[in-house]
């Protein structure tokens, strides 16, 4: 114990101490030296190998759309061969190297129409479906093929629409619609073959179901009885539209469990029209004149002057299955038009016998919310159409020259049969 406790207090011991706790604080200092030393050397190395691995990205994806490039080069190469081919085939057929010429470019130029402003509308009908027009909030007016049709007047006029979706309740089914035309084919009828007294008798009792029975009298097609699912393309729903030369069209959907058919809405041309303004804006480039497109009617327009009786008016309707006579006067000019719901003021009145009245006295008739006569020249495009659509209430266009002189029509029909077909 002695000896240790001397060697502990010796000074050459306590030298030798001092010295080896000098020399470990100097060990621990060159070890935290290795140690930053590391570390930095990490960070280093770190910070390169994310530099390296964005170089190598970078050049991934250089490689890869010189790739890209190749690529589309090659496959314009061969097609401008394809057509080549098919140009020189066709000359080699027929022996006339000009007309087959042609005929190559002009397969030539159908590859370019595929990206005109036209059918890129197309394609922004073909991506949204029939639902998709449909507003947030609505209401649907249905009515049922039994309720008498002075009843179904009131209920359209109540409701400011002039058109109704129809539901047979005895077998549970969609019936089709009620339409301003049904209402004439009525009044037509009853003109030709009553009297006042008597058409407003029968009338009285008269059931949306019978009138199927009048048109038949008439000798007049039955309406067809077309819908569509709400989830079919707008595109779908525009062709059905052309093809049937309809103004609007229920949307139809099927109860999986019961398999019952359910009413959903209505689609109305220009309800789908104002979508494609609102929403497509490729209409920007739909900047071609009418007179270039050559949309509309231009020929052998139906016309009637103020003195015109109204009765006169709902034949032409009838006959030629339009629903708009432009007024003009003497020398041609437009003064007003005369349209199918204009009748539905008369019919609510209950003034069957006022179809003798002058189109200028039926005219004044009309409800203060009219939205007028819409005019253009050959000159405006279906760019500026749409602008219109966007901001009011179109059915149709009255093309007029420099003098407002009667040139054609231009109605939400053409217009749809031009952007789909």
């Amino acid at each position: 114990m002695t000896d240790s406790f001397v060697y502990l207090n010796h000074p050459s011991s306590q030298y030798q101490s001092f010295s080896i706790l000098e020399k470990e604080i100097q060990n621990i200092e060159e070890e935290k030296e290795n140690i930053e030393i590391q570390g930095g050397s990490r960070q280093e190395k770190e910070q390169q190998s994310e530099q390296q691995q964005e170089q190598q990205q970078e050049q991934q994806q250089q490689e890869q759309r010189q790739q890209e490039q190749q690529q589309q080069e090659q496959q314009q190469q061969e097609q401008k061969q394809e057509d080549r081919e098919i140009i020189q085939k066709d000359s080699g057929d027929s022996g006339d190297n000009g007309d087959n010429l042609d005929c190559g470019d002009n397969r030539i130029k159908s590859r370019e129409q595929q990206n005109t402003p036209r059918s890129r509308v197309c394609a922004f009908l073909k991506q949204h479906s029939s639902y998709d027009v449909l507003p947030v909030s609505y209401r649907i007016i249905v009515l049922d093929t039994s309720l008498l049709v002075k009843k179904a007047l009131a209920a359209l006029i109540q409701n400011g629409v002039v058109s109704a979706p129809l539901w047979d309740s005895s077998n549970q089914k969609f019936a089709g619609m009620l339409t301003v035309s049904d209402f004439i084919n009525l009044i037509q009828y009853y003109y030709k073959h009553s009297s006042y007294s008597d058409a407003l008798e029968e009338i009285e009792q008269f059931q949306i179901q019978q009138l199927r029975d009048v048109e038949s009298r008439l000798d007049s097609p039955p309406p067809q009885l077309m819908s569509i699912h709400p989830l079919k393309s707008l595109h779908e729903a525009c062709k059905l539209l052309v093809e049937a030369r309809a103004h609007r069209l229920p949307l139809v959907d099927v109860d999986s469990e019961t398999g019952q058919e359910m009413i959903v809405s209505v689609l109305t041309q220009y309800r789908i029209l104002k979508f494609i303004a609102m929403n497509c804006k490729e209409t920007k480039d739909l900047r071609k004149p009418l007179s270039e497109i050559k949309i509309g009617v231009y020929d052998n327009i139906a016309t009637a002057r103020m003195s015109t009786p109204v009765i006169e008016i709902v034949n032409l309707f009838v006959e030629r299955k339009i629903s708009s006579v432009p007024i003009i006067d003497e020398d041609g000019t437009v003064l007003n038009v005369y349209e199918t719901v204009d009748v539905m003021t008369l019919v609510r009145a209950g003034a069957y016998q006022g179809m003798d009245l002058p189109v200028g006295e039926a005219i004044l008739k009309r409800p203060e919310d009219f939205p007028g006569v819409h005019t253009c020249t050959l000159n405006d495009c279906l760019h500026s159409m749409f602008n219109l659509i966007r901001k009011a209430p179109v059915h149709r266009l009255i093309v007029v020259d420099a003098e407002n002189k009667l040139k054609g029509i231009v109605s939400l029909s053409d217009i749809m049969k031009y952007l789909v077909s």
